[in-house]
């Protein structure tokens, strides 16, 4: 039987989802030994989208394939009795053998977040981005309406980016600010390799005042990522949602 469920974890001790052998800690890693531990038999898992070192996530889905008869308790309740303290599972739900966690997915949805204080944080250091300039919210907001659509995003994906196509649909992308923390949220159909991270170092440097706010159209049409912004701190960037059709 096929089985999905929701992952939530903090990405700040692990090298990324994605396993990459038994000694190197990944997300992927310690969530397949907890399943396979209630299973009593190996369990590979599959994710909605790989997170690279240091970023988190709140509503991450996987899917993995079992014969052991347990609950949908059983298996939450017993996974994350072998979960360490920054993973955790949500739910664990018996889906059609046609779901796939990554390729039925139709949009994907990431919160990057920006502390923005002359003094850098303590207590939130590994889940924000500390930016010490003052930021204007709206002139990054006005800059970020530019991305909304399909465009090609040569100049925001990381030079050993794997994914066939630069196109991609951007759904929304809205800045809010909350006293000290300026909010990132963008739904887009899929993303690129430090897509959002790249994004948010352009938008970073326009709400800044150091670029202005024309600069990421000519980013799009420049389509080199040598012309763009930093790439932004992985500790700011949570994925946050995975969309799938009605049907899934």
């Amino acid at each position: 039987m096929r089985y999905a469920a929701r992952v939530e974890y903090d990405g700040t001790e692990y090298h990324g989802w994605q396993y990459q052998n038994e000694t190197l800690p990944t997300v992927q890693l310690v969530v397949e030994r907890a399943l396979s531990n209630v299973a009593n038999h190996f369990v590979r898992v599959t994710c909605a989208g790989r997170t690279d070192t240091g970023v988190h996530a709140s509503g991450q889905i996987i899917h993995f394939d079992s014969d052991a008869d347990r609950s949908e308790r059983a298996w939450t309740f017993g996974a994350n009795a072998n979960l360490p303290h920054d993973v955790a599972i949500h739910w664990i739900k018996p889906v059609t053998d046609d779901f796939h966690a990554r390729f039925s997915a139709i949009a994907r949805r990431y919160l990057y977040t920006i502390y923005n204080q002359p003094i850098r944080p303590a207590l939130l250091r590994s889940t924000v981005t500390w930016q010490c300039l003052p930021l204007d919210e709206s002139l990054m907001q006005l800059a970020a309406n530019a991305l909304l659509g399909e465009h090609d995003f040569s100049s925001f994906r990381a030079s050993h980016c794997q994914a066939k196509s630069p196109i991609k649909t951007i759904e929304f992308l809205n800045v809010h600010r909350q006293a000290d923390r300026v909010t990132l949220d963008i739904k887009a159909n899929a993303f690129l390799h430090h897509m959002v991270r790249n994004i948010a170092g352009t938008l970073m440097a326009i709400g800044s005042g150091k670029q202005p706010v024309s600069w990421v159209k000519d980013l799009l049409e420049a389509k080199n990522r040598a012309d763009a912004g930093v790439t932004a701190s992985g500790s700011g960037l949570c994925l946050s949602e995975i969309f799938y059709p009605e049907k899934l």
